[in-house]
């Protein structure tokens, strides 16, 4: 069984028609501030990526009781290139995997976005921003905060997952008996993604830190609440 990856059936029509429609609009609006905000020169950086996130969650790792797990790479995706843009690169990835390798169902394909794509971009960067600023204005504060991010990320997909299963989950398995379960193994797939993701940001900002869309967006933040200096208006 595959972590996170919502199979047909497992969640009822109405339930995943209603995550489809969120995931629609939702992506429709990081399209649209994507397509006004991201420069040209960026755009090759989402396609590089979407294909970084692809071929990492193609690489599953056992986590327990059969249950294997991979990176989602939403946190990594809205660091690198923000999380309008990180959203729309997960979610390429989860379209691609759902059509070409039938990872996830295609009437689940709403909820898997939800949860991985649009959980992970923006609650993430949101979890990112917050450690980010508590932690100072350093090369090494971005990729401890994207590490703390990625750890939370996949637990709060699953916490998205449990609410879903709640509404329209197939009665298979308690909610509790889900709840725990999820909790369980993406905590352990968290520890994965904040390492991996921690060592790939580590990188590129040892090369290029003017490419991490996380970077620059908090230190421009930070420069903005800084109080003016004394005698300055």
């Amino acid at each position: 069984m595959l972590a996170m990856h919502i199979p047909d059936g497992f969640i009822d029509g109405p339930t995943s028609l209603v995550a489809g429609l969120i995931a629609i609009a939702l992506v429709a609006c990081s399209l649209g501030i994507t397509a006004r905000t991201l420069d040209e020169r960026e755009v090759p950086v989402v396609g590089l990526v979407a294909a970084f996130v692809f071929a990492l969650q193609m690489l599953n790792f056992p986590v327990a009781n059969g249950t294997s797990g991979h990176l989602l790479g939403g946190v990594m995706a809205a660091v690198l290139v923000g999380p309008y843009a990180g959203a729309l690169a997960v979610t390429v990835v989860l379209v691609v995997q759902a059509l070409l390798f039938a990872d996830g169902g295609l009437s689940a394909l709403g909820l898997n976005v939800v949860n991985m794509a649009l959980v992970g971009a923006f609650a993430g960067y949101g979890v990112f921003v917050v450690v980010r600023r508590l932690l100072g204005r350093s090369a090494p504060s971005v990729t401890t905060a994207a590490g703390v991010a990625a750890f939370t990320a996949p637990v709060l997909a699953s916490v998205a997952f449990t609410l879903e299963y709640a509404i329209g989950g197939n009665d298979a398995v308690s909610v509790g008996a889900v709840a725990g379960s999820m909790l369980a193994v993406h905590s352990l797939i968290g520890v994965g993604e904040a390492i991996i993701t921690a060592i790939a940001l580590g990188a590129v900002m040892a090369a290029r830190p003017d490419l991490v869309y996380g970077a620059r967006a908090v230190a421009r933040a930070e420069r903005t609440l800084a109080p003016a200096p004394a005698g300055v208006p």
